[in-house]
This record gives C-alpha cells, structure tokens and sequence, in this order.
C-alpha cells in the first residue's frame, strides 16, 4: 500500500474516531502517520492536516494533543517550503518527517520551540515592515492575481478580506487573507467579465456566507485550502450553507414528496371538495394527525382533473 492511500486510511479512522467523539486509539495512529515519510503532494491530496487538527481539538488526552500539534507544526513547514522562490539559496526542502526518534513525552517540548520560532519569525520585521512569513504567505497565487485600480473590485476584495477574518483564526491557515480575498474577487470578476449587478450579487453572496455566525466552517474551509478559492467563487447558495441547514432543507423536501405521493397514490375519492384552480370537485383526500393528538387532523386533497394540491385543517 502507498503512503497516500495509508493516509487515507488513517484519516478516514481519524474522521470516524471525532465523528464518535471517542478518542480511544489516536495516539497509535498519530504516531502511525510520524513515521510516514508524507510529501506536500500527499498533504494536499489527502488533507490529512484538517483531520488531524479535528482530532487535537476534541480530544482531551494531553498526549495525543502534544502528538497532533507536532505534526501540524512540521506539516505547515511543507506549506511555508512551496511559497518560497526556487532562486533562494537556502530553500527548504519539500519534504520534512518528524524524526522517528522522539518519543511522545518529549513532544511537548517540540511543540513550545515550534511556537518560539513562529513567534521570532512573526516578529522580525524587514524595512518595509512585513515579516518574512507574511511576504512568503502572501507571495502564494499571487502571480495569478490581476491588479486593478477599480475602486468598485478594491471595495470588493476589501469586503471580502473582513468577512474572512475571524477569531480565533484556524492554525492551518495556508493563505493570507487579503491575497485569497483578491484570488476570489479576481476568479468572480473574469467570469463575468464587469461588475455589474450579476458581478456584485456574487460578490455579496460570498460575504453574508463567510461572515454567517451560524456556518463557521464554511470560513475555516476556505482558509485552510479545503475549498479553493475557484470554488468557493462559484459555489451557489446551497453548496455553502451550513450542515444543518442542508439537513433542514433534505427533511423539508423528504416531506413534501411525502405528501404529493400521499394524494397522488393514496387517498379516498370524494366530490365534497371544490378545486380552487379548475373548479371541479372530482378530488381524493387523506387526513394525517400531522400535530399533537389534542389537535385536529390535517386533511391533503388532491383534484383528478388538474392535479391541483393542498391541505387544510
């Protein structure tokens, strides 16, 4: 088996353990995946890092936590390798394994040096006063980006900036947010060629979606790279509802095809029933106990000659 699809296979045991919220077993995993020698194409294919994080958030084992924010923090080392110019001569090599020798109770110190040098790296500040690891994040699809000095598209990516900003903010984050807000603005404005009103429907659409309090993860996919920006520019409405809005709307349609096959299939014909579009009485209805059992029944008719529908107390 290949090191992507044993990737694969533990981030699908990873999924299925947060999705249980039982834990039992991460660490053997955890240290499963420190041992692969994992590439940023396998990163990238597998998105192994969001399962991972998943997994550090809901579990309260403290070595399982230490073990998933070390992966994290080398995985992330893979990412900031990609942004950097193949001119550098220093370059980071594309491919980092946490060393098979560390053993677990000594990760914690891992994980505090790794937040050091995040840290030193944060701070240090060149003449134009971006760090290093700002000016190599946001140099990622910038070359795909198109300038523009249109104050209506500027306005736009501004817009779009402040709806992906969020606190607190994922560790996973591989874009800069004024960069993917461009990367977004720029794919929604080629589509259309203007900014019409079809442009700026889109646009606004994007932002009352990202900044919805009650669809967090919409955000924290398109931050972490698990929705691409051409994606996420495209998406409609439905696509980026939140989970149990989805849900909401299955149950809604399930309930609806419920009740056309109930007056269509089923039912006892009757005359005493006057259709309100064709005016005829030629009908058959069904009466469901659709509320409390003090309530009265809900009576769906359907008319035989129009294929009229509905329903009344």
């Amino acid at each position: 088996m290949g090191c992507e699809e044993e990737v694969l296979r533990v981030g699908k045991k990873l999924e299925k353990m947060v999705a249980k919220k039982n834990t039992e077993g991460a660490l053997d995993l955890l240290k499963a995946l420190q041992n692969m020698p994992i590439t940023l194409e396998v990163l990238q294919k597998t998105r192994i890092g969001m399962s991972v994080n998943s997994l550090r958030k809901q579990s309260k084992d403290e070595d399982v936590g230490t073990l998933a924010k070390a992966l994290i923090k080398v995985w992330k080392k893979l990412l900031s390798g990609c942004m950097y110019t193949s001119s550098s001569a220093n370059q980071q090599p594309a491919n980092y394994s946490l060393p098979t020798s560390v053993s677990t109770t000594s990760l914690t110190s891992l994980a505090k040096e790794s937040n050091g040098r995040d840290t030193d790296v944060a701070d240090s500040k060149d003449n134009n006063g971006a760090s290093n690891a700002e000016k190599a994040q946001c140099s990622f699809r910038a070359d795909n980006i198109q300038a523009t000095n249109d104050s209506l598209r500027l306005k736009c990516r501004e817009m779009i900036t402040m709806a992906l900003k969020s606190d607190p903010q994922p560790e996973s984050v591989v874009y800069a947010h004024e960069d993917l807000a461009a990367q977004i603005e720029d794919i929604i404005f080629k589509e259309f060629g203007n900014t019409d009103m079809k442009y700026k429907t889109r646009v606004r659409s994007r932002v009352a979606n990202l900044k919805d309090p009650k669809n967090p993860m919409l955000k924290e996919r398109v931050l972490v790279g698990m929705i691409e920006p051409e994606r996420i520019a495209v998406m409609s409405s439905e696509e980026m509802a939140s989970d149990d809005l989805k849900d909401l709307r299955k149950k809604l349609t399930k309930e609806a095809i419920n009740d056309h096959q109930m007056s269509v299939q089923g039912g006892t014909e009757t005359d005493l029933f006057k259709c309100g579009r064709c005016r005829k009485t030629r009908c058959t209805y069904n009466q469901v106990q659709t509320r409390s059992a003090d309530e009265p029944m809900t009576t769906f008719v359907f008319c035989l000659e129009c294929g009229h529908r509905w329903k009344f107390c």
